[in-house]
């Protein structure tokens, strides 16, 4: 005997059906208005920030580094020389005879940086280098990758500690700086030169992707100090500087019709080149451990500046007598260090004009200290433009409004208490990447991730698409051709 199906077996009844489809619409409905307000909570729980300070637009990349084998004289070896040094009045500082002291008679593998002021405030040259020697281990948050072939290189890095080498000239014979006889730093610069100049990669490329770091400059013999004798022949290459003030040719009209030594305006370049940090030499005052700040504004520093300098001594005779600000004469060193600490932690704005360049270390301290600085320089480039908004934290200020008679200090008192308070915590974000010291000894280790080193680097990278570009329509011109530079960017 058969047995009767029924029809519940193969299909479901029409009103159990539409019963179970509106069931999972409903469940479907509550668990998405569910989503809906748990993200909208979330979102509204966190501030909506400002647009950020430090572009995030970076790509997660890596650029290749080939480091020219030059001979350890013309590096470290220049570091075992300098102390080696008896006595030096120029170069010296107390910090300096102590490590001397404490020196002698060992020979390290990487011998510390200067302390002296005059020196520190270059040392790029000593921490990018740190990085690239450290042990290929050690350099999970390098964004340099070093490689052990050229032909696998974006940029061929050349290792010359060119501040170490001029100052030590400068030091025990300023008075031949600017000649080749009798000269020890021009000889280096020769032997640099010879050296790099004889590889395919330099032949190559012409020297478009080669790194140099040139950092020294600002002195009346000179400007730049590095490698000085043979600014032409590296004027092709990356150049890694403080600033442009001094490579400029003096326009015949301000200049009264008298020459200039001053590299021309061809020969540097925001497309090739790239402006880097100062050293600051103040230590690092962090958010949390800022207190009141009775002072309006501060500066401490030389009065007497040459060039685009002559700026300051006006805006000193104009401020010395205002009410609120301080203006003291001196440089940060051993006697003028904590004075310059307790200066620009108890002051509202720190004051920045232009010297014999447009900028100096004094910026990084006023940022180290959160001391709102006061840039008073019309030409001034600073590092990292495009990653970092200086205009937050920072206040910009025509010379020809400073120059006017209590404007400058008007305009400083309207500031409100939440606007300085703005400038300071934005502030605090970027101090990091301000900050060359890795906290091991000669840099021998991982770098921060957003420290200077790698914001170096980055914006190297982004100039390899125009350098290799250059590279190659350099290849196509025909031999006997002239071309001349025309490296010009404002």
């Amino acid at each position: 005997m058969a047995l009767k199906t029924t029809g519940f077996t193969s299909t479901l009844h029409p009103s159990l059906c539409s019963l179970s489809s509106l069931f999972l619409f409903t469940l479907i409905s509550i668990l998405s208005l569910s989503l809906f307000f748990l993200f909208s909570a979330t979102y509204q729980s966190k501030p909506v920030s400002s647009q950020s300070l430090l572009s995030q637009t970076t790509p997660q990349a890596s650029i290749k580094v080939y480091v020219v084998d030059l001979p350890r004289s013309l590096n470290y070896g220049l570091l075992d020389a300098y102390w080696s040094l008896q006595s030096d009045s120029r170069l010296g500082s107390e910090a300096d005879r102590e490590i001397r002291r404490a020196q002698m008679g060992k020979t390290l593998k990487f011998p510390p940086y200067p302390e002296s002021p005059l020196i520190k405030q270059y040392s790029a040259e000593y921490w990018i280098m740190g990085d690239l020697m450290t042990p290929e281990k050690l350099r999970y948050g390098s964004f340099a990758k070093r490689v052990s072939d050229v032909n696998e290189a974006d940029v061929v890095f050349v290792p010359f500690f060119a501040t170490i080498s001029a100052e030590m000239q400068l030091g025990v014979g300023k008075g031949v700086f600017r000649k080749k006889e009798g000269n020890e730093d021009y000889q280096r610069q020769r032997q640099v030169m010879e050296f790099v100049r004889g590889t395919e990669a330099w032949k190559r490329s012409g020297g478009r992707d080669h790194v140099f770091v040139l950092t020294d400059s600002g002195h009346s013999l000179a400007d730049p100090v590095a490698m000085w004798h043979v600014k032409a022949e590296i004027a092709p290459a990356i150049l890694l500087v403080v600033d442009f003030g001094g490579w400029y040719k003096l326009d015949s009209r301000t200049s009264n019709g008298s020459s200039s030594e001053m590299i021309q305006h061809t020969q540097v370049s925001l497309l090739k080149d790239v402006i880097v940090p100062y050293t600051h030499l103040l230590p690092r005052l962090h958010l949390s451990e800022n207190r009141n700040r009775q002072t309006l504004l501060y500066f401490k520093g030389a009065k007497h500046r040459h060039r685009g300098g002559l700026v300051r001594e006006k805006l000193w005779d104009l401020l010395v007598n205002e009410e609120g600000v301080i203006m003291e004469e001196g440089f940060p060193n051993a006697t003028g260090r904590e004075q310059s600490i307790k200066g620009m932690r108890t002051s509202e704005f720190c004051l920045h004009p232009a010297g014999d360049t447009p900028t100096s270390c004094r910026l990084f301290d006023a940022i180290q200290s959160l001391c709102i600085p006061v840039i008073i320089s019309d030409n001034i480039e600073l590092p990292f433009e495009g990653m970092v908004d200086y205009s937050e934290f920072s206040v910009f200020v025509a010379v020809s409004d400073a120059l006017q008679p209590q404007w400058l200090v008007k305009h400083l008192r309207s500031f409100d208490k939440g606007k300085k308070d703005r400038f300071r915590q934005n502030m605090a974000e970027v101090q990091p990447i301000f900050e060359y010291d890795n906290g091991y000894p000669a840099g021998i280790g991982p770098v921060p991730t957003d420290g200077a080193v790698n914001q170096i680097w980055k914006k190297v990278h982004q100039k390899l698409p125009m350098i290799k570009e250059a590279i190659i329509r350099e290849k196509r011109k025909p031999p006997g051709a002239f071309v001349p530079l025309r490296c010009h960017c404002s």
